[in-house]
């Protein structure tokens, strides 16, 4: 299976040479490894692995405690093939060559570029602001293996960013910037994986596809979430 690994390590010299070489004797064929940060000698880099399926995770999660400095922040399954910043133009190309199914074409894609579970186009009430209690969001369209039925976290359509629910689930949560419009991406946790947080540059990447994708599909958006006009008798 695909895993993807994401690890907090010492920004010196040969420490992700240790990283690598550990993930190999694991067992573990890397054939991605995208750096998100590097700030104040630490970075965070993404490792996605071609992962043996009856292997146990344990003993990778072992190997690179092992290493001094580095943390492993988590450890969960890829769906798909590894993704690049070139697959976004591609997506948008898609969105704009068929603009009538754009935001399913939005939400069924981001799962695989993220490495997400699922992700939902949601409406937010237009009175979000004057609500004295959360929620009240409805689902304006769904990705495939979004879960039945779907419990929302708190969204506000007003900027970017990323959070975790209780139950252990990450969310990257951006707004499309018209007709309340969101969309949610999530991560789920399983007793054998423990995903990570969505990371900034993440959330970033989603504020990007999102912004352009309202550009392309304009006033269509509005029309999220809006009942069918039935024709009387």
């Amino acid at each position: 299976m695909l895993l993807r690994v994401r690890v907090t390590l010492p920004d010196r010299p040969g420490t992700l040479g240790q990283v690598a070489r550990t993930l190999g004797v694991s067992g573990a064929d890397i054939v991605q490894v995208v750096v998100l940060e590097r700030l104040g000698g630490r970075a965070v880099d993404d490792f996605t692995v071609v992962w043996p399926g009856a292997a146990r995770v344990e003993r990778l999660l072992a190997g690179l405690a092992a290493i001094p400095g580095v943390r492993v922040d988590g450890v969960w399954r890829a769906i798909g093939a590894p993704t690049t910043t070139g697959q976004d133009a591609e997506l948008l190309a898609q969105v704009a060559a068929n603009p009538a199914d754009g935001l399913a074409t939005l939400v069924d894609a981001v799962p695989g570029l993220l490495a997400a579970d699922w992700a939902v186009a949601a409406v937010v009430p237009v009175d979000w602001a004057s609500r004295t209690a959360s929620g009240g969001a409805t689902v304006g369209y769904a990705s495939w293996r979004a879960p039945v039925p779907l419990r929302l976290p708190e969204v506000t359509p007003l900027r970017g960013r990323s959070m975790t629910t209780p139950d252990g689930t990450h969310h990257a949560i951006v707004p499309f910037g018209r007709a309340g419009l969101v969309l949610v991406v999530a991560r789920e946790h399983s007793e054998t994986l423990s995903a990570a947080a969505f990371h900034s540059t993440e959330v970033d990447r989603l504020t990007q596809l999102v912004r352009a994708s309202a550009v392309i599909l304009g006033d269509r958006l509005d029309l999220v979430g809006t009942p069918p006009v039935v024709a009387g008798p």
